[in-house]
């Protein structure tokens, strides 16, 4: 069974920065597409950015220019770099994996955003 173990959350004050990191227990090069979703209390889950394997990034609306989602294959990793936080990005955070036709995701991390 695949697992998608994340990392990096954390508390910050406005205007901070975090990295969140993924790292599958197979090979990243096995997902058609990874990604980050949120889900704040009380909302339902949200696409943040995806990454296709063959592909360019692609962003929310809200995130764009200021979350960058990135791999490094020889470390098997994803990333979300997170800047300029706002209160209003405090969620906890998905890694996801698609590889067709199965969805996997990690068990999520905390990240809050308050002075």
């Amino acid at each position: 069974q695949v697992k998608l173990v994340e990392s990096g959350g954390g508390l910050v004050q406005p205007g901070g920065s975090l990295r969140l990191s993924c790292v599958p227990s197979g090979s990243i090069f096995s997902f058609h597409v990874m990604g980050w979703y949120r889900q704040a209390p009380g909302k339902e889950r949200e696409l943040v950015a995806t990454l296709p394997r063959d592909g360019s990034a692609g962003y929310a609306d809200s995130v764009k220019g200021r979350f960058t989602i990135s791999r490094d294959n020889a470390k098997n990793t994803l990333y979300l770099q997170m800047n300029n936080l706002r209160p209003e990005d405090t969620a906890v955070y998905y890694c996801n994996g698609l590889t067709i036709p199965y969805n996997y995701w990690g068990q999520g991390t905390q990240v809050t955003v308050s002075s």
